[in-house]
């Protein structure tokens, strides 16, 4: 009975490892960019360290992040999506509490118009700051953040509506994190007149999650075992080097003033508390603000 019970299991693990997960991620709306491509390599990364078989393929039509989030929770046409935590979305979805950016996508440089430089020079305290209007997503948790401490927000729904209404100065600054800010500058810059203004950021604590549907609990604890396998053997952090280390160079963080804001949408069980799983500002050189 013991032998036949042991087969059984070996044969179910087998089974288990020879199945190939099919795991379909959104198509961007706009055109892929290396924050695009991160999250796909990382996932990548995860499932090779479990050893299981999978194809990951994009879904066939293109959804902006609003309808993806919608697809996921009513577990259509994807079963993945990655995204800003908030505690509606953790409620709506199950997150797994890895932040696949280590907490960069909060530490925000702002991109101006270039006739706008002199304006940001006599910015010496938040009080200043507020007074200026700036520009983002209509339905990203960001918005929300900066609306709680205290600013005039102007949204559109794309990134790409937004930096027009930058360049068309239908507002004063789009805040956007270092991994996005450098090639989204270089895409515009020529054109538009758009800079990153050289002496100021904004900071506050957020976390890019992958999240699935509600009920997929094995595909969640699956991709959390292998980011957590790659956070130990050190595969996370080359990976996220490989690929922002020399944004973050750029970014000369430790020579710019960071406005700290509050984050009250961050939900409890973000886990701050884990020191390896963040991006460390003080190995670049940032004091305290």
């Amino acid at each position: 009975m013991n032998k036949i019970l042991v087969g059984f299991i070996l044969l179910f693990s087998v089974n288990a490892k020879s199945a190939s997960w099919q795991i379909t991620f959104p198509r961007p709306a706009e055109s892929t960019s290396t924050i695009d491509e991160y999250p796909i390599q990382l996932l990548s990364l995860a499932l090779d360290q479990t050893g299981v078989n999978y194809q990951l393929k994009h879904s066939e039509n293109s959804l902006t992040k609003g309808k993806a989030l919608d697809r996921l929770q009513d577990n259509r046409e994807i079963n993945i999506v990655w995204g800003m935590t908030n505690s509606q979305r953790e409620k709506e979805l199950l997150p797994i509490r890895i932040p696949i950016f280590k907490g960069l996508i909060g530490w925000r440089l702002l991109l101006i118009r270039q006739d706008m430089a002199g304006r940001f020079k006599y910015i010496q305290q938040l009080e200043h700051f507020i007074k200026l209007s700036p520009l983002q997503g209509r339905d990203w948790p960001d918005t929300k953040v900066l609306q709680y401490n205290g600013f005039d927000v102007i949204t559109e729904r794309t990134s790409s509506a937004l930096m027009k209404m930058l360049s068309n100065a239908q507002g004063d600054f789009f805040p956007r994190s270092i991994i996005e800010v450098w090639e989204e500058l270089a895409e515009n810059d020529s054109v538009n007149r758009i800079q990153v203004q050289p002496t100021l950021g904004i900071h506050y604590p957020s976390a890019i999650y992958f999240f699935v549907n509600k009920r997929s609990v094995p595909l969640a604890n699956l991709i959390e075992k292998g980011l957590e396998k790659a956070i130990k053997n050190g595969k996370f952090e080359a990976l996220f080097l490989e690929h922002y280390k020399a944004y973050i160079d750029k970014s000369q963080i430790e020579k710019r003033n960071f406005y700290q804001l509050e984050n009250t949408f961050l939900p409890e069980k973000t886990p701050l508390d884990r020191k390896e799983l963040w991006f460390d500002a003080k190995m670049h050189g940032l004091t305290e603000q």
